[in-house]
């Protein structure tokens, strides 16, 4: 690994401290014209003890905003020092985790996965009407069925029809004919530019695409396209137990990617992650916000650098090895928790390298799903499917007190 090494405490508090104090300092430095402040010291009392201790709630305090993509040109002055660490994590992220060349991709921590997608789908929308000439009834969305429905309100919003891909109902997984089934519907009526959603760990099943399947299908329909991977659940897990894997950016094929660091990383909420090839994103620059350093082309405008320097601390609290070291033991979890369905012969679905298992609905009372928790994939009427996501808190004694009453449910 080049960048995700692992640093202590002290190192962490020596980074940021030194970044804090490159940024705006709301009490001493001469800052008439900035609509933003320290938080309202009224509430957060700067000055307790315990935050010496705590960079990450100094950072909160100072309130930096990252507006923009540090990634790419300018950004506002003020807020240099952690904007700084923002552009090392995505770097990180990008080379590290997702096989980028070095200085390759652009991107930015954004509010969650939905955002991250928006983001991804607005791109490719403004990319094929700028550079094709596309109107808005010829850009469509391609993805799975099980895709998560942040696709569907990017449709929505942007105005652009999108197109589910049936799944082999055996596997819930893509397959080549249910592709091409979609791609014919929508040619037929008036598609020509395709913005492909492929899953790298779907909400319901963690489920993963193969991407190569869209690509081959679309190029030999000689269709333009652009893909995104939706690694809002998955980027922090399937990297790590399949590292044979081709879904990142050595595959040509492949433009952008979302994450979410509030999953996995147990990151706080507003801990999305947007990151694209370089070349890509300036498809949506607000050329209007003349007020601002530098270009505004991502989707929420301001942003709290706090979830940055969250993001960061923790990834860099474990380093590669730490974190393989996690994602293994969590998928030994899941692996035990298959072993023992198998054993009571209860059907399910579950990729081998994720950490989800969907379970089908009719083979556990819903007592039992409502006492752990499991959750459905449908609120409206009667489950098909419970899932179990095996998170941190999820160890093999909770998963064995499951099991148990699962198999007194059976007998």
């Amino acid at each position: 690994m080049k960048y995700w090494t692992k640093l202590t405490h002290t190192e962490q508090d020596r980074i940021i401290t030194e970044a804090l104090t490159d940024n705006v300092d709301y009490k001493n430095d001469l800052s008439l014209g900035i609509p933003a402040s320290m938080l309202d010291s009224t509430v957060f009392y700067d000055q307790a003890p315990f935050l010496k201790e705590s960079p990450l709630l100094r950072t909160y305090i100072q309130n930096p905003n990252h507006i923009g993509c540090h990634t790419l040109g300018d950004s506002e002055h003020y807020f240099r020092g952690t904007q700084r660490i923002e552009k090392e994590l995505i770097e990180l992220i990008c080379v590290d985790i997702f096989k980028a060349e070095d200085n390759s991709c652009d991107g930015y921590v954004a509010s969650g996965g939905t955002e991250a997608n928006l983001q991804a789908i607005w791109m490719y929308r403004n990319l094929f009407i700028q550079e094709y000439g596309a109107s808005l009834n010829e850009i469509v969305i391609l993805s799975s069925v099980h895709t998560h429905y942040s696709i569907v309100k990017a449709s929505n919003l942007l105005s652009i029809r999108s197109y589910s891909v049936a799944t082999d109902q055996q596997k819930v997984e893509i397959t080549s004919e249910t592709i091409e089934t979609a791609i014919n519907k929508a040619k037929a009526e008036g598609a020509k530019y395709f913005i492909v959603i492929a899953n790298m760990g779907t909400t319901m099943f963690g489920s993963v695409d193969n991407p190569n399947l869209y690509a081959e299908k679309l190029i030999a329909h000689s269709l333009p396209f652009k893909m995104h991977i939706d690694g809002a659940f998955g980027g922090f897990i399937y990297p790590m137990s399949d590292q044979e894997s081709t879904i990142n950016f050595s595959n040509p094929h492949i433009s952008s990617i979302t994450l979410d660091a509030h999953k996995m990383l147990q990151a706080p909420y507003g801990t999305g992650i947007f990151i694209a090839r370089k070349g890509l994103i300036e498809h949506v620059y607000t050329k209007e916000a003349t007020y601002v350093n530098g270009m505004d082309i991502t989707l929420c405008g301001s942003r709290s650098g706090a979830n940055a320097i969250a993001i960061w601390m923790i990834m860099r609290s474990y380093g590669w090895y730490g974190w393989l070291e996690k994602i293994n033991k969590l998928i030994y979890r899941t692996d035990w928790c298959c072993t023992e369905l198998d054993r009571l012969k209860i059907k399910y679905y579950r990729d081998p390298k994720m950490n989800i298992i969907a379970i089908l609905a009719p083979q556990i009372k819903p007592q039992i799903a409502n006492k752990y928790g499991l959750v459905p994939d449908t609120h409206s009427e009667a489950p098909n499917w419970y899932k179990i996501v095996v998170m941190d808190h999820v160890d093999i004694y909770l998963l064995k007190q499951f099991i148990t009453e699962l198999k007194q449910s059976t007998s």
